[in-house]
């Protein structure tokens, strides 16, 4: 959420900020709401003035043995009154904070404008792409099984077998060790976020077709941003605590509303999906180099596992809800001939903060800290991407170096 005091000091520059992100920000109907807000709240004050000034009266009058008939009924207009003003602010404390809540994150000073992933800014490329006629993960991996998958639940689901689901574990805690290496805590959170920790971090209200719901206040995660995040909420934190740096893994779950036609085939968007997600708490100040490490944090995988990738600063248009800046990995498919994303890492600046009412004292003084957060890694994502690659084109697929001690093994038969 962004700050109220910017919208009512320059709603103007605020609209024309939020430009960037292609959202018209209605400053009109804020204009509106305010105005209704400021009357009723001086009717309201107004009201409670004269109804203290008339209950003294009432009471002397009383004191003094003399008729407060008059008073009496005088008085009870004025609650009656009063109910339906602080009821009618109440209501319009509700529109406002809906309307706040539809608000994007403003960008960061440093995103470009741009309509969509195709003015995004490439700013890295890591290693040599494998330029080649490919066969796809499914082909090569036949212990990827979509078909049991299918009979299990539907489309957009795989069941992982033997090696390659070996494979797949490996890699959850190789991401996790480097994880522990650069100084974040683990933690084993819940599957399932209820609505108001999804409304901190941002996929609720909005958003909430992209989710699954399980009953009518808890959705299954998208991903471990939520619980992780949302674990400082409704807390003060001192200064000395910071930066606070925490991961996870978890399974992710997404209806992947929109997507109808997109990567129907294999593990590239599936509608369950395993993540390593990093999420780091910061001083304000500290959130832009805080960025920038957690980009290495997550690129330093991609190294490890010596994988071709390049990084993009997303442009406006391409920016996330909450995000205020966003660099975007991705890693090279070879049967695609493309780079796809396998990593978001972004800086909400205080957007989550103030959602999720994660408050941070410093000497006294209350501020808000900023949250930041990327995957390292999408594990399927990078599981194809490790299949694709290191394919011998014959019969096995060459397991990266730091993965072999997982597995006790440098080679996967695909057949």
């Amino acid at each position: 959420m962004i700050d109220i005091n910017l919208l009512r000091t320059d709603p103007e520059k605020v609209k024309n900020n939020l430009k960037i992100k292609n959202y018209d920000l209605d400053t009109e109907l804020f204009g509106e709401i305010e105005s209704k807000r400021k009357t009723l709240q001086i009717e309201v004050e107004d009201l409670k003035g004269l109804k203290n000034k008339l209950s003294k009266d009432f009471g002397e009058l009383k004191k003094n043995n003399q008729d407060t008939a008059e008073l009496s009924n005088q008085l009870e207009e004025i609650k009656e009154n009063l109910h339906k003003k602080e009821e009618l602010l109440d209501k319009t404390f509700i529109d406002l904070n809906d309307f706040l809540l539809d608000i994007p994150n403003i960008p960061h000073e440093d995103v470009q404008p741009g309509n969509s992933e195709e003015d995004n800014k490439v700013i890295k490329t890591y290693g040599e792409v494998l330029k080649r006629d490919s066969i796809d993960h499914l082909e090569i991996a036949s212990d990827i099984d979509t078909e049991s998958a299918v009979k299990l639940v539907g489309a957009r689901f795989t069941v992982l077998k033997n090696d390659i689901a070996k494979l797949h574990r490996a890699l959850i805690s190789f991401m996790l060790d480097v994880a522990e290496k650069n100084g974040y805590e683990e933690r084993y959170v819940p599957y399932i976020a209820n609505s108001q920790s999804l409304t901190g971090t941002g996929q609720l209200p909005k958003f909430e077709e992209d989710l699954f719901k399980v009953s009518e206040d808890l959705f299954l995660i998208p991903t471990a941003e939520v619980p992780l995040t949302n674990l400082f909420a409704d807390s003060i934190l001192q200064d000395d605590e910071l930066p606070i740096k925490v991961t996870s893994h978890t399974p992710c779950f997404r209806s992947e509303a929109g997507s109808y036609g997109k990567d129907t085939k294999g593990l590239i968007r599936q509608h369950q999906f395993e993540k390593v997600e990093i999420v780091q708490v910061v001083h304000p100040n500290d959130s832009d180099a805080a960025l920038e490490g957690l980009l290495e944090n997550a690129e330093e995988i991609l190294q490890l596992l010596d994988l071709p990738y390049q990084v993009v600063q997303l442009c406006g248009g391409d920016l996330g809800f909450s995000s205020a800046k966003t660099y975007d990995i991705e890693v090279w498919i070879p049967s695609q001939n493309k780079y796809r994303e396998i990593s978001s890492c972004s800086n909400f600046s205080d957007f989550q903060s103030r959602r999720s009412k994660i408050r941070l004292n410093i000497g006294g003084e209350k501020t808000l800290p900023h949250t930041l957060n990327g995957s390292a890694l999408a594990v399927g994502r990078t599981l194809v991407a490790i299949i694709e690659n290191f394919y011998d084109g014959k019969n096995s697929i060459i397991i990266p170096k730091v993965l072999q001690k997982y597995l006790n093994k440098d080679h996967i038969k695909t057949n």
